[in-house]
């Protein structure tokens, strides 16, 4: 089985969806027009496409989730790495991981981990995903 892997990196607004993402091959400008612009012939590979959205949704999910708590979190940039393996001809999903940093005043780092944990069971695309293993590394930018 062919396995192979993609990493993006999101930063930018939390909840508007007015962040970008950073792909290795290339930019996509805005959270909700990768796949369109895939469909369109953008190139991108299907991990590509995972990584962004996962990076992007898991980001926003956090922000909620913080916000719930009564934290106001300046900023979280997740970079996520989705590895693919090939089975019976079709991409499949079989590891994520999420590394996000954070800036948000009055949290520690348990509670910051904490809520990373809790933003991964809230995130659409991690409960799309349930089959693969998805893990997260969450730390507060000093």
């Amino acid at each position: 089985m062919a396995k192979r892997s993609a990493n993006a990196r999101w930063q930018g607004g939390l909840k508007a969806g007015n962040g970008s993402f950073k792909i290795p091959r290339g930019n996509i400008e805005a959270a909700y027009t990768f796949a369109s612009r895939f469909e369109e012939g953008s190139g991108l590979s299907p991990e590509d496409l995972i990584a962004a959205a996962h990076a992007s949704c898991f980001s926003m999910a956090f922000s909620a989730d913080l916000e719930k708590a009564g934290f106001k979190p300046e900023s979280v940039t997740t970079t996520a790495t989705v590895n693919l393996e090939t089975v019976d001809g079709a991409p499949t999903v079989n590891r994520i991981h999420l590394d996000a940093v954070g800036v948000v005043p009055g949290i520690n780092e348990a509670a910051f981990q904490k809520a990373a944990d809790g933003a991964r069971q809230n995130c659409p695309i991690s409960r799309l995903l349930k089959a693969a293993e998805i893990t997260v590394n969450a730390r507060l930018q000093k």
